[in-house]
């Protein structure tokens, strides 16, 4: 995290907010709570957002009316989706014009028809491309047109390999879930579109001409691990599939530079979160290596503090190789949040 820096809010060092939106914004249909108000006050501040999503189901438009009606002022130029990136990735890879099998919701096929590709909906059609993307109404016989093509010689092109999707009821299958299925049955690897993968990401820092961007998401292993690649900070909010557990697992490809527990973090002051040989302190918060166990000190803070201070030793423990208990320090962490 931000060790040894300090900033006075979050959006006063960026210009751009590279925004993710399930998990984020909202859950299926509903808002995320304070996802809302805090981003129109982020907007009426001056900073720009862009609406980021590995979702391909849904075109821009709809995106955009569906944020407008949490009170949001989004136009479709606002929205980046992956189907959009995708399509540009089909378009390096064939001929202008060429024939493409949409696999996906209405997404996918609009990014395909606005590239100029001629979409088909079988094999039968000869596509020299597939760009296959998550729609809440792909069938097995849309995974058998694809696994047809690619087999006859088709360019595999996923907008994303997302492998669930948060929904209002909980975890539900993801694009990479059905993705699998084809290269189950086909044995081609995709090329890849969506977060981590660089395509979404540079598009959306193209369109919006960023300077100082700042990646918001709440997933690992798509939005953080993407501004990792890129050397983009990021943000991560807990208001989606990410939890305690995995977040002090992370990975040093998949490490946040900032953790707040929703998004109204992004206004708020962001503390100081420092390592010295095995102590990591967080405001009241303060973790200590101890060689058989962790020591912890806190006189009552934030929550948020905590797990921002716990992460930030179970982060310096793995990168010096000590064997820090995750388990342990969770079940730590818990107990004296609920004194």
């Amino acid at each position: 995290m931000n060790e040894g820096h300090q900033t006075a809010r979050l959006i006063d060092a960026h210009d751009v907010l590279l925004l993710d939106l399930d998990g984020v914004v909202y859950l299926g249909k509903l808002p995320v709570a304070f996802a809302a108000e805090s981003l129109a006050q982020a907007a009426a501040a001056g900073i720009h957002i862009a609406y980021v999503t590995n979702n391909a189901s849904r075109t821009p438009e709809v995106v955009a009316e569906h944020l407008c009606e949490f009170g949001l002022a989004v136009a479709a130029h606002d929205v980046v989706t992956s189907a959009q990136a995708g399509a540009r990735l089909v378009a390096e890879l064939v001929e202008p014009g060429s024939r493409v099998l949409a696999v996906g919701g209405e997404g996918v096929r609009a990014a395909l028809e606005q590239r100029g590709f001629d979409v088909v909906h079988s094999a039968e059609q000869e596509p020299v491309a597939v760009l296959q993307g998550y729609g809440v109404d792909v069938s097995w016989r849309d995974l058998a047109e694809a696994a047809y093509a690619i087999c006859a010689g088709a360019i595999h092109v996923a907008t994303n390999t997302d492998l669930t999707v948060p929904t209002a009821r909980g975890r539900a299958p993801g694009n990479g879930t059905l993705v699998a299925a084809v290269v189950s049955a086909t044995g081609v690897v995709p090329h890849v579109a969506g977060k981590p993968e660089s395509a979404l990401m540079l598009e959306s820092i193209e369109r919006m001409q960023a300077k100082s961007a700042l990646m918001v998401g709440d997933r690992l292993d798509t939005d953080i691990e993407a501004a990792c690649r890129l050397s983009m900070p990021s943000l991560l909010v807990l208001t989606g599939v990410t939890d305690v557990d995995t977040l002090f697992k992370a990975p040093a490809h998949q490490r946040p530079s900032f953790v707040c527990a929703d998004l109204r973090g992004l206004l708020e002051p962001y503390p100081l979160v420092s390592v010295v040989e095995g102590r990591a302190q967080c405001r009241d918060w303060v973790f200590e290596y101890q060689g058989s166990g962790i020591n912890c000190t806190s006189q009552g803070g934030d929550r948020i503090d905590g797990i921002r201070a716990a992460a930030a030793l179970c982060w310096w423990g793995a990168d010096h190789q000590l064997a820090i208990d995750v388990e342990s320090l969770v079940n730590l962490f818990n107990s004296l949040v609920r004194l």
